[in-house]
């Protein structure tokens, strides 16, 4: 039985490696750029053949445009179980890109379990460079909230599931992930100043902005993002209890994410 692990170079994806060789299983890492991993081997999503042969399990990185090429290779290979990291964000509606993906991944003749977490604790590497340049961090809606999940969470839980196999419980099962508590952007980057020291000014950009400062070259994914901000405002996140209910730990906080990642705010 040998488990594929796609997007090798992930920090989920080498969390949940680590975790399935330290459990004495036989792991496969995939990535599309295999030189950059030498344990690696290739994996094209337009034809994920190559890579899926002689394999039983599978963790899959959500992926819409090669979610239809991978079912097929998926099911003339024999797999049994697929773990996909999609989003909570697939809870909003059949329009967006991660419930698209599970539409397809869940058409398989494999069993499927669906990992859906929101905010990832890793999207703060993306202010370090604001402040190590100008000592600041300038967002839109600070006061929005979310429940941000470390990586290494989502982490337990797939390789929970995947140790579990297929015919357990959590086939056909999605999975809503969040962190131990809700809390504001502004409160994110207060705690950073607490447990690094560095002094960081908080800027609050107005929408437009913000569209100034955050070039995307999908618009209407940038407006989608800026409403749900608006929206999130004085709206706490709930909290899932997914964590506790796969693994043997509550989630870790974002203050230990900030102690795993010494050194990036400067």
């Amino acid at each position: 039985m040998t488990i594929l692990v796609t997007g090798g170079r992930g920090a989920i994806a080498r969390a949940v490696t680590a975790g399935l060789i330290d459990a004495g299983q036989d792991v496969r890492v995939a990535s599309r750029e295999p030189s950059a991993l030498p344990s690696a081997v290739a994996y094209d999503p337009a034809d994920p053949a190559a890579a899926l042969d002689g394999i039983s399990q599978v963790f899959l990185y959500s992926n819409p445009s090669s979610a239809p090429a991978f079912v097929a290779a998926a099911d003339a290979a024999g797999v049994k179980q697929v773990v996909l990291l999609s989003s909570l964000s697939s809870l909003g509606g059949p329009d967006d890109p991660h419930a698209k993906t599970e539409q397809v991944i869940t058409t398989g003749a494999y069993a499927t379990t669906r990992l859906q977490p929101g905010a990832f604790m890793s999207n703060a590497k993306y202010w370090a460079h604001q402040v190590r340049a100008t000592g600041q961090i300038r967002l839109p809606y600070l006061d929005a909230e979310e429940a941000p999940i470390h990586e290494q969470d989502i982490a337990d839980a797939a390789i929970r599931v995947l140790l579990d196999g297929p015919g357990n419980t959590h086939d056909g099962r999605g999975y809503p992930m969040t962190g131990p508590e809700s809390m504001t952007r502004r409160h994110q980057i207060a705690l950073i100043t607490q447990i690094t020291g560095v002094q960081i000014e908080a800027v609050e950009l107005t929408p437009d902005q913000a569209r100034a400062e955050m070039p995307m070259p999908n618009k209407a994914q940038r407006e989608t993002l800026l409403a749900y901000w608006s929206a999130q405002v004085g709206n706490p996140q709930p909290i899932e209890p997914t964590i506790e209910l796969l693994t043997t730990h509550t989630p870790r906080p974002f203050t230990t994410w900030l102690t795993n990642h010494p050194g990036l705010f400067g």
